[in-house]
């Protein structure tokens, strides 16, 4: 069920839907996906069998409660994995070997590299047409990405994020999408809102001109 193809599947459509989401009713799902009701819940019956959802019964109101679905921790394994447990053990010995400065080094370079590629898919002229090509460019990454208007510019909101546990230990690691972010949008950029510390999501604020 892995790759590409079961993301381009209804099922898998639906699973993305709920990370991005964090949980969702089949009537939720299925005004998203322009389906019936009955049509999700079938596809969500085999998500549970298979062990990748779960529901709960949620209270919205006065009214009756609603049966919400939401990911478990084994549709992690669906999305990309990037062996960060490794990754991790070789910055620490990196760190302890050589100091703080060498890590920093690492990842000035792997931001180099990563804001190279990012200029070649990001190249339109309008702001919000570069924060769609830039949100394109994390999905193709295996990120559940999407950006949404405020008051003055757009938010990024990236909804998982394979190296979040790295982060959590490695915070250089973050930079490499602020330069993406700095290099390709401009603007004023302000993450409000990170994964690796405990968040919902990893939120990115831009304000941007005409």
């Amino acid at each position: 069920m892995q790759g590409e193809r079961f993301f381009k599947t209804t099922r898998g459509r639906i699973v993305a839907e709920l990370r991005r989401r964090g949980s969702a009713s089949a009537a939720d799902l299925a005004a998203v996906f322009n389906l019936s009701p009955n049509a999700v819940r079938q596809q969500l019956v085999v998500l549970e069998r298979d062990g990748l959802v779960f529901e709960q019964s949620v209270r919205r109101g006065p009214t009756k409660p609603t049966i919400e679905f939401s990911l478990t921790r084994e549709a992690d394994s669906l999305f990309p994995q990037r062996y960060d447990r490794l990754l991790s053990s070789v910055l620490r010995e990196v760190r302890r070997e050589y100091g703080d400065s060498a890590v920093a080094q690492i990842f000035d370079s792997i931001s180099q590299r990563a804001v190279t590629r990012a200029k070649r898919k990001v190249t339109a002229d309008r702001p919000e047409e570069r924060v769609a090509q830039l949100t394109e460019l994390l999905q193709q990454d295996g990120v559940v990405a999407e950006y949404s208007l405020i008051d003055g510019g757009y938010a990024l909101h990236e909804h998982n994020c394979p190296y979040a546990a790295v982060a959590k230990e490695h915070p250089e690691m973050c930079q490499v999408v602020h330069h993406m972010i700095d290099e390709t949008i401009g603007g004023q950029l302000e993450q409000t809102e990170s994964l690796a510390t405990g968040g919902k999501e990893c939120r990115f604020e831009l304000k941007v001109g005409s």
